[in-house]
């Protein structure tokens, strides 16, 4: 099986600073893109929740974890040679069938397939991903938070002609959006006591920091602190932690939040949860002085720093977002 990371003792052979980070999709893959930057023991632990698209169609025809988010990790890792990059290429390759006609390999990914491929051969989450990592020479190693597929709910506040009321909304895919005709008020997972994968644990254990976000609030972020044995475990680890804020606070999720908001969601799912540092971009913060009370009120500080991509999309720049956790790591 390929070494990873996880394989060295505390700290690394090679003297790299031990770090996880915490999320899935766009969000971590922007993370990853940064701290690979700055250490080679580095582990993504990623939410598997997704239910839409190429992963959500192999999740329920074949009863797997949805792979796409591991894929996107996996891809954000490659190793920087044209072994790598080729390779990186190729998983995040879509299938498209000619014009007319409709093909059972429509828009899956080949990453996706080569993924549950290892999985049913192997016949071991983790050890199909570190397979799948060695490919793309990953600076890394890539977990999942559970090897249970695991389902995301939430209430949503509608406001109707006839008033207001909770709605149920089962599902990632449909949870993402709920936020545009409603306000999210709750969220949870099943099954409620799933186990976290037990690498991951042991990764956050043996980790000097954890970063958590950015991504989607409610179905990137939060999923890790819904989960008992992955919340319990990043409440006691004596690793330290770096919360990273989304670039833009009106996502479909989260329509109608301010940042404050989003760090209060953080402490009512998560009460016992210790951060260090919250870094975030002053362009999305309205009330410096409110976010920093509400960050130390979390027992960290607030961390300003212009992150984002100099196209003004909501997008994290990776060079910046690098500099800027290179700071909060020695500062710190």
């Amino acid at each position: 099986m390929p070494q990873t990371g996880a394989d060295r003792g505390p700290g690394g052979s090679d003297g790299s600073l031990p770090v996880v980070a915490l999320g899935g999709g766009h969000g971590l893959s922007a993370s990853l893109s940064a701290l690979r930057l700055l250490t080679t023991d580095l582990t993504a632990v990623v939410t598997v929740a997704d239910d839409g698209g190429s992963s959500g169609r192999l999740r329920d025809e074949l009863g797997v974890l949805p792979p796409g988010d591991l894929r996107m990790a996996l891809a954000a890792l490659c190793d920087d040679t044209d072994w790598g990059r080729t390779w990186r290429d190729v998983m995040q390759h879509r299938f498209q069938s000619r014009p007319g006609v409709t093909g059972s390999l429509d828009n899956h990914a080949l990453g996706n397939l080569l993924i549950v491929t290892l999985w049913e051969l192997l016949g071991d989450p983790v050890a199909g991903l570190q397979w799948a990592g060695a490919l793309l020479g990953a600076r890394g190693q890539v977990l999942p938070m559970s090897t249970q597929p695991l389902t995301i709910e939430g209430d949503v506040l509608r406001c109707t002609e006839r008033g207001e009321h909770l709605e149920l909304v089962t599902g990632q895919a449909r949870l993402a959006t709920a936020g545009a005709h409603g306000k999210v008020s709750d969220v949870r997972l099943t099954p409620a006591e799933a186990p976290a994968c037990p690498e991951a644990l042991t990764a956050i254990e043996r980790a000097d920091w954890v970063i958590l976000g950015p991504g989607s609030w409610y179905t990137s972020v939060l999923p890790h602190l819904l989960l008992p044995d992955l919340r319990s475990a990043l409440c006691r680890t004596r690793a330290k932690v770096c919360l990273t804020m989304n670039l833009t606070n009106e996502t479909k999720e989260t329509a109608g939040m301010s940042a404050v908001d989003h760090l209060a969601q953080i402490r009512r799912y998560a009460p016992d949860l210790k951060v260090d540092a919250v870094l975030a971009d002053p362009a999305v913060i309205e009330d410096r002085s409110a976010f920093s009370d509400a960050v130390a009120g979390m027992g960290g500080r607030a961390v300003f720093g212009k992150v984002g991509a100099a196209t003004g999309r909501p997008i994290h720049d990776p060079l910046r977002l690098a500099t800027a956790y290179h700071d909060i790591f020695g500062e710190n």
